[in-house]
């Protein structure tokens, strides 16, 4: 896979430096910032993007020095918030990371374990079992607003195995702190890890689990592919693996039968504790958890699985990573594996007819995909409707799906909608597929919305075919300008470009 920078990447603060040589796209600041709503609140304006309520804008990745409360301690926000960024860290041409992660899950390689000395996560070691320990106190986790359930691990990457077959999956969840040496976890329905976490259950056994933060970020991203990409007993550190072209780093953990991800910054040993139950809000009684990736803030759950903590290890001087919950840095995350695993099914079925595919930041990364296609003959009318049913089936989640031809940019929002004004007819390029299960988070499906919709995350999908019918192309050619080079005429401007 072709490389675009000469730094090889194999934890966080290498990808730091690749970003640290773009322009513009990382800044570092000194200025005291409380993790308490504020640190959000300003990031929201620099660099937060996504679905997050306007105004916000995509913008450099931000490390926080100086933590209010925390003297020792860093925060880092919105590494991943850029497409730009993201495709740099990874090696990958920008317009072409669906593709490029697409070649990844196509050839994994598996993990390995390295010796304890030899683990930079294990630098320092605080253990549950010291008098003194107070997971609040040694970790700055943040709220990102003030109707927060508590504060919330943000982008922790909870590592667990099923307790009968071995099998490892790694998956991000939302992590609210409790107390001193407790964190409530919330589970989407389906998850794999809930799913161990039953097992260990039924057997009245806790699930031990690591919570990995600050990573190289080809191992949070490879992390977000999920069924039937990465079917169950699939573990996503291969994913990293076969990014990276190397294997992920794994070591067994301090206090628990777990492993830990051996070049992480901070590392949670915690079992979830079998039979336990809390409040999400029971700190603060809100009644809302956390700002999600739709733009909402979700309401608190009743009843969540509690883990146990049993020890921090961390790197010297480490690094803190958070988002902004409902920001461009989980539409990435999310987005582009997304965008993946709807790339290999499509070609794979309809060689050569997709050119790419967007998942759009409205979306969340989740719920919209912009498919961009191109019609060879006559015979590929009506595939591109196809492609986006095998859209559909292939990422359960994905809400909507806008197909357009190959001389329209999926990632330019205004050409999208050029096409869905002048290609598309409301009554006869619409379908729908009703009764179907998304996505419990998005507060429209919901029978109070319709009562029509059978259940909470039942779903109207919907396809928008903004493409031209095949007998029709000569009559919906674009205006085609002269090819003429702009350099001579503005050379600094097209320097940045």
């Amino acid at each position: 896979m072709k490389k675009t920078t000469s730094i090889e990447v194999n934890d966080l603060r290498t990808a730091i430096e690749v970003v640290q040589a773009m322009p513009k796209q990382y800044h570092e600041t000194n200025v005291e910032i409380d993790p308490k709503d504020d640190l959000a609140g300003v990031y929201r304006y620099i660099g937060a993007g996504g679905t997050v309520m306007r105004p916000t804008q995509v913008g450099p990745a931000v490390m926080f020095n100086n933590i209010k409360g925390y003297p020792s301690s860093r925060i880092l926000v919105g590494l991943i918030a850029s497409r730009e960024r993201v495709a740099t860290m990874l090696g990958a041409p920008v317009k072409e990371l669906s593709k490029f992660m697409g070649k990844a899950v196509k050839n994994t390689i598996d993990p390995v374990m390295v010796d304890q000395s030899k683990a930079l996560c294990q630098e320092i070691v605080y253990k549950a079992t010291d008098p003194d320990f107070d997971l609040r106190k040694i970790l700055p986790a943040p709220t990102n607003t003030p109707q927060d359930a508590g504060p919330f691990f943000c982008e922790g990457l909870v590592l667990g195995s099923d307790p009968e077959t071995g099998h490892t999956d790694v998956t991000i969840h939302r992590l609210c702190v409790q107390s001193k040496y407790e964190i409530s976890i919330f589970f989407a329905l389906g998850r794999h890890i809930d799913i161990f976490r039953q097992k260990a259950e039924q057997a009245g056994k806790p699930l031990p689990v690591t919570i990995n933060m600050g990573l190289d970020p080809a191992i949070t991203i490879g992390s977000c592919f999920e069924a039937p990409t990465t079917p169950f007993g699939f573990d996503e550190l291969k994913v990293a693996g076969g990014l990276r072209g190397k294997p992920i780093e794994l070591v067994n953990a301090v206090t628990i039968n777990q492993k830990s991800i051996a070049r992480a910054e901070i590392v949670i040993e915690a079992e979830i504790l079998p039979n336990v139950r809390v409040r999400e809000d029971q700190n603060t009684n809100t009644g809302y958890a956390m700002p999600e990736f739709p733009g909402y803030t979700g309401p608190a759950n009743p009843s969540l699985p509690l883990m146990k903590v049993k020890a921090i290890t961390m790197r010297k001087n480490a690094i803190m990573q958070t988002l902004v919950g409902p920001g461009e840095e989980h539409v990435n995350l999310a987005g582009i594996p997304t965008e993946a695993s709807i790339f290999n099914t499509i070609d794979a079925g309809i060689p050569g007819f997709l050119q790419n595919v967007y998942a759009h930041p409205s979306g969340g990364g989740k719920f919209l995909a912009i498919l961009q296609v191109k019609k060879r003959s006559q015979a590929d009318q009506g595939r591109e409707r196809q492609a986006a049913l095998m859209a559909l089936g292939v990422y359960s989640e994905l809400k909507q799906v806008i197909l357009v031809d190959e001389d329209v940019d999926p990632f330019d929002t205004d050409d999208v909608l050029w096409a869905m004004t002048t290609r598309y007819q409301g009554d006869i390029s619409t379908i729908f597929i009703p009764g179907v299960r998304c996505h419990q988070l998005d507060p429209s499906q919901d029978p109070a919305f319709d009562p029509k919709i059978l259940g909470h995350g039942i779903s109207t999908k919907t396809i928008f075919d903004c493409t031209v019918p095949y007998h029709l192309k000569s009559s919906f050619v674009r205006a085609q300008f002269k090819e003429v080079d702009p350099t001579p005429y503005m050379p600094e401007w097209m320097k940045n470009k």
